[in-house]
């Protein structure tokens, strides 16, 4: 990995269809990871006593959480499912709400998935060259409806920090699942209003 002035401008390689990057090393989640995530426990646990499969991983690009900075890298979410629900991220909000985002899609196909405190919620189907423009106060989630890696670019306030527990604790409101062989949005029995 190069050391980079982040006072000066710089180029950094990643690979437009892949995602990856040789330049840094891949921030990566497996299935134990993600317990609590998934609505399907016991598949999970199942799926758990056999292997641990990566679910994801994501390429942190940018500079350090500098206000006036940005941050951009790429995720990549890998085919496949627990029960009948996709692969996904965990997902989150910025710890600074008021924070958009955007996702790039460059190979793959999939959905973002988002919703805001008071429950609001949108999914935008992502496929190669669509960009999901994520509105501040929203978390987001990336899921992999596809049979082959979803590769996102994105770029955000590089300040505006990450919020996981909120996701953790309260789920989302709704779910992408398979059923007949098709993408559904179902509620989430599990979900809590952030209210």
């Amino acid at each position: 990995m190069k050391d980079i002035n982040w006072d000066r401008a710089f180029t950094i390689y990643f690979d437009l269809e892949k995602g990856i990057s040789d330049e840094r090393k891949p921030i990566q989640r497996r299935l134990s990871d993600l317990k609590g995530i998934f609505y399907d426990t016991e598949s999970l646990e199942l799926m758990l006593k056999d292997n641990n499969p990566l679910i994801y991983e994501f390429f942190d690009l940018g500079p350090p959480e500098n206000p006036g900075d940005l941050a951009f890298g790429t995720s990549i979410v890998y085919p496949g499912k627990v029960g009948n629900e996709y692969f996904m991220t965990k997902g989150h909000f910025h710890s600074i709400l008021e924070t958009a985002e955007i996702y790039y899609c460059l190979s793959g196909k999939g959905y973002m998935l988002m919703e805001n405190p008071e429950g609001d919620w949108d999914a935008k189907e992502m496929t190669p060259g669509k960009v999901v423009y994520v509105p501040k106060r929203y978390a987001h989630r990336s899921i992999n409806t596809g049979n082959v890696p979803l590769v996102t670019f994105f770029a955000f306030r590089a300040d505006a920090g990450h919020d996981y527990g909120t996701i953790e604790t309260n789920g989302y409101k709704k779910l992408l699942v398979e059923t007949d062989g098709k993408v559904e949005i179902i509620d989430n029995p599990k979900w809590i209003s952030c209210k």
